[in-house]
């Protein structure tokens, strides 16, 4: 009896939904795994022609697996403290490279080789842009990401330096303030610039910077670098001199670095004047200066857009590279390989390079991973509509076969 094969494909489509299930519960805990379900499709033997209305007469075969669909929905992001550990938020798969070619995944559970290069737990290496003198080059071919290609960052000298500060309008003639800052020389060690504030006159001060004399040698009292006068208007606000103060020079240092040649930066991020006078208290709210000492990597992190940025004992910060992002025409169309990645397929269309939250890509949280988005509960009670689905065609079939024997009996 033909009829056999209906519930024969009805039991072989709630066999393959519960395999599907099982993968996905087995899969719980997998990083960056999604969720996956069956479409099914009915089967049909053709037109057996009209009723007497003229309605097609239409008899169904049974059904069968028209396709997978995967859910690509994030996961949760669970924070790893691991460094090396990437999650991805939003569209897009990271880009990885063995010898067998080019995948994809969402499995940020990134670990670091022998050679201090990331890569997956199977040993694919993360592609990525990479960096030159702490630059990324967005525009070059991808390249594996190396976390250990600089060991330290040398001593830079400071050239300019900046001081947000109020100096009180309500002091007397011959009030004076000072501030101290920090710079450093061409071997790193730093020197102890003291800016120097008197009062002369309503809105005029004068100012003088000194530094400690052992610096260069000598004894007794600081050597003066520089001096000058400020002027305000009748808002507090710098009017003289404007911009900055140049030719801050230091000759002669004791520890034998080269002569410093400063600037003195008198406005602030805004371009407004950082120096004010207000009737508040002589306060220094601010200091930054661009020089800084000999710095040892202490590690690093990946930043939103997949920078992955080293970190130094000098609180200076560089470049090694940028994680870089694929993202498909279609995802449905890409084709599942082993440890949770895929490759392109003619249905998905080629990969589309780019960078972590631009053009429409996701951004990357480091030190994290992405958690399956497999549903707990959503796949008991899928598993349990696939049970009464094979339970129903077997039902079917044991009926079939019970009406099978009993025409049997009554032929013979």
């Amino acid at each position: 009896m033909s009829a056999f094969s209906i519930p024969l494909s009805g039991l072989s489509a709630a066999s393959s939904a519960l395999n599907v299930i099982a993968n996905n519960l087995s899969n719980l805990n997998t990083d960056g795994y999604k969720n996956e379900n069956l479409d099914f499709a009915s089967i049909f033997s053709g037109l057996q022609g009209t009723s007497g209305n003229g309605d097609p007469i239409q008899t169904g075969n049974g059904v069968k697996v028209a396709g997978t669909v995967a859910n690509f929905t994030d996961g949760n992001t669970s924070s790893t403290g691991v460094s090396s550990n990437m999650a991805l938020q939003g569209n897009g798969f990271f880009v990885v490279k063995d010898s067998n070619g080019t995948d994809y995944t969402r499995n940020g559970d990134f670990t670091v080789n022998s050679q201090g290069q990331l890569c997956t737990q199977s040993g694919a290496l993360v592609m990525g842009y990479p960096a030159v003198n702490g630059t990324v080059q967005a525009g070059s071919a991808l390249a594996p990401i190396s976390v250990d290609q600089i060991n330290n960052v040398p001593a830079t000298a400071t050239t300019s330096f900046e001081m947000t500060t109020n100096l009180d309008s309500s002091s007397a003639v011959g009030a004076t303030y000072s501030e101290p800052i920090a710079v450093y020389d061409s071997l790193g060690q730093s020197h102890t610039l003291t800016v120097n504030y008197t009062n002369t006159a309503p809105n005029a001060w004068s100012y003088s910077i000194t530094l400690p004399a052992a610096d260069t040698g000598g004894t007794g009292t600081a050597t003066q670098v520089a001096s000058g006068n400020l002027t305000f208007n009748s808002s507090g606000q710098l009017t003289s001199p404007t911009g900055s103060v140049p030719g801050i020079a230091i000759t002669g240092l004791a520890d034998g670095a080269a002569d410093m040649n400063l600037s003195w930066n008198l406005n602030g991020s805004g371009g407004t004047p950082a120096i004010t006078q207000q009737a508040a208290t002589s306060a220094t709210s601010g200091l930054t200066q661009n020089g800084y000492a000999n710095g040892t990597f202490t590690g690093y992190t990946v930043l939103s857009d997949g920078t992955v940025q080293a970190q130094f004992s000098n609180q200076q910060t560089m470049a090694l590279g940028q994680v870089a992002v694929a993202s498909f025409a279609n995802n449905q169309g890409l084709i599942q390989t082993p440890n949770s990645e895929y490759q392109a397929s003619y249905s998905s269309g080629a990969a589309v390079i780019g960078q972590a939250g631009a053009g429409g890509d996701g951004t990357i949280s480091g030190g994290s991973v992405e958690e399956s988005n497999v549903n707990l509960s959503a796949q008991f009670a899928n598993m349990i509509v696939a049970q009464q689905g094979y339970e129903a065609n077997a039902k079917v079939l044991t009926t079939l076969d019970q009406v099978s024997q009993a025409t049997i009996q009554a032929i013979s």
